[in-house]
């Protein structure tokens, strides 16, 4: 009779023991759900840095992790921030080029719109007045889509060999057309790396490697505000 109640006893403690675990599993699926559910929020809260320009912008001649914009991702990460660069430079792209293609960038939300675009109009002489136009309806377009949007502007330069009267009005360009458009002004993108052989490619117009981690200073220390 002992027997057979110890041996019930035992049943018992096998059954609640089976049962606790059972508890304790359904107890774990929801703790997974709840960190499922939180994910899409995380997500959410990430914010689009589009980086829109040339070949300057696109790292020509060099590895993708070593242009600009791919080294202010590695600082943002560093410092842990919710932001995440998108890298839309074209080699090549001219200002009304750029006008074209701006639409299809813009199907992705964008918080901080950084414009890198005027170089190759420069270099081809083209029209400062023809520049600026394609420049301010590229920035109508992002203003208009997205008005909350920080608006960032590259200044660029031209050598001199264009003639003193058109590098000075290509210049000016840029803090006009930032003043106008209350937007923040980089002064000179190529501050340092300009005209410094060591910092440049052989065609002595893109950097390399070591002259982007310049251009990514000089972005840098105008953008940094925004992201906090």
């Amino acid at each position: 009779m002992l027997r057979k109640r110890l041996m019930g006893l035992f049943v018992l403690a096998v059954v609640f023991a089976s049962c606790g675990n059972g508890q304790n599993k359904t107890g774990n699926d929801k703790t997974l759900d709840s960190v499922d559910d939180k994910a899409p929020k995380r997500e959410a809260e990430m914010k689009n840095i589009l980086f829109f320009g040339t070949s300057l912008t696109a790292g020509y001649g060099l590895d993708p992790t070593e242009a600009y914009p791919a080294l202010i991702q590695n600082r943002i990460d560093s410092l842990k921030l919710p932001y995440k660069v998108i890298n839309g430079g074209l080699s090549g792209e001219t200002s009304a080029a750029g006008k074209a293609r701006i639409d299809w960038l813009l199907k992705q939300p964008i918080d901080i719109f950084v414009l890198e675009l005027g170089a190759n109009d420069g270099l081809r002489g083209l029209p400062v007045i023809e520049t600026t136009k394609n420049l301010q309806d590229i920035i109508d377009r992002v203003k208009s889509k997205y008005p909350e949007a920080k608006m960032v502007l590259a200044g660029m330069q031209v050598p001199p060999n264009m003639g003193a009267k058109y590098a000075s009005d290509f210049k000016n360009m840029f803090p006009a057309l930032a003043s106008k458009n209350k937007m923040l002004l980089i002064p000179f993108l190529l501050d340092k790396v300009g005209g410094v052989p060591k910092l440049n490619q052989a065609d002595g117009i893109h950097p390399t490697a070591e002259g982007d981690k310049i251009l990514a200073e000089n972005v840098w220390v105008i953008i940094k505000d925004l992201l906090k």
